[in-house]
């Protein structure tokens, strides 16, 4: 099954052979919350669950081309939707590929997710610039963490109120 999915990502990366694909150990991902317009950056290992709201993120694959290639860095996400008192709904299974996030997007009206890079590539160095970077996704609605993270927001300043 995994070498049936490899070799189809092949076919659809322009000038990738399947001996030049990279198999990562998990997902940067970048997430928008479009209730508060604030996005996250965080990262997914493969077959582990990441939460983002109400969403439950698992990675199954991530693949990258070689530095020398194209860049591009796919991954197959599978994305469920978990909401306190009602049964889990997928709302996305798939590839999300980082250089086109428009190709096979995730249709949500609250959360967008789309796929920054693949985390331990062999071969490849990891950027340690954006690791200062990365904030947490927000905690889920209803949770003695999310209230708290609301008593903690800071009110806007007059000079930061947008302009109506």
């Amino acid at each position: 099954m995994r070498l049936l999915a490899v070799t189809a990502l092949a076919a659809l990366l322009p000038g990738t052979v399947l001996a030049q694909s990279l198999e990562g150990t998990g997902v940067k991902l970048e997430g928008l919350d479009k209730i508060t317009a604030r996005t996250f950056a965080f990262e997914a290992p493969l077959n582990q669950p990441v939460s983002f709201g109400y969403l439950q993120i698992v990675a199954r694959a991530c693949v990258a081309t070689p530095e020398e290639a194209a860049p591009e860095s796919t991954a197959f996400l599978e994305v469920t939707e978990a909401k306190p008192g009602e049964q889990p709904v997928r709302v996305f299974t798939g590839w999300m590929f980082a250089s086109s996030p428009s190709a096979s997007a995730m249709e949500h009206p609250v959360y967008d997710i789309w796929v920054v890079a693949c985390t331990g590539v062999a071969g490849q160095e990891e950027d340690d610039g954006e690791s200062s970077n990365v904030v947490p996704p927000p905690p889920k609605p209803g949770t003695e963490d999310f209230e708290r993270s609301r008593d903690e927001q800071q009110p806007l300043d007059d000079q930061q109120q947008p302009l109506d």
